[in-house]
């Protein structure tokens, strides 16, 4: 597909509650603690255990790095977190990484892992993949787009 000659894609490992947020639209950023050597324009959602599946996909609309104080103050009102989970998550670190949420697509059957990569095992947090791949989701059963 065409569309994927210009993106960069990043399969990344998210826990089902928080995927499910970004799936329905109530959470809009994904915090990281380290900035993307390549910045994605895609993110496939890969759901953890218990669900182990790939549900879907959004487009990065912008990342903002910042230390995390700021980057609750940027974000509380769409984090689709709370703050004792945002302030555990961050203990510690100097900086981190906000990645807005754009275009929301939910897979009408979300895939195994190793359908779409050839593997069982997750990414610890995001792995980059090939623009095939991103082709494969692209024109997989895309249930909906959220704006």
């Amino acid at each position: 597909m065409a569309l994927c000659q210009d993106l960069s894609v990043a399969l990344m490992s998210i826990h089902p509650e928080y995927a499910n947020k970004i799936l329905n639209g109530s959470k809009k950023v994904e915090f990281r603690k380290w900035m993307f050597s390549n910045v994605p324009s895609i993110v496939i959602i890969y759901s953890t255990s218990p669900v182990s599946l790939v549900v879907g996909f959004f487009t990065v609309d912008r990342i903002d790095a910042s230390d995390p104080v700021s980057l609750w103050g940027m974000y509380k009102e769409v984090a689709g977190i709370k703050r004792s989970a945002f302030n555990d998550y961050f203990r510690g670190a100097e900086r981190g990484i906000a990645i807005r949420v754009g275009k929301v697509h939910k897979l009408l059957q979300p895939l195994p892992l190793e359908e779409l990569i050839g593997s069982k095992r997750p990414p610890q947090s995001f792995r980059y993949l090939d623009f095939d791949l991103c082709s494969k989701m692209i024109t997989s059963n895309l249930a909906s787009a959220y704006l």
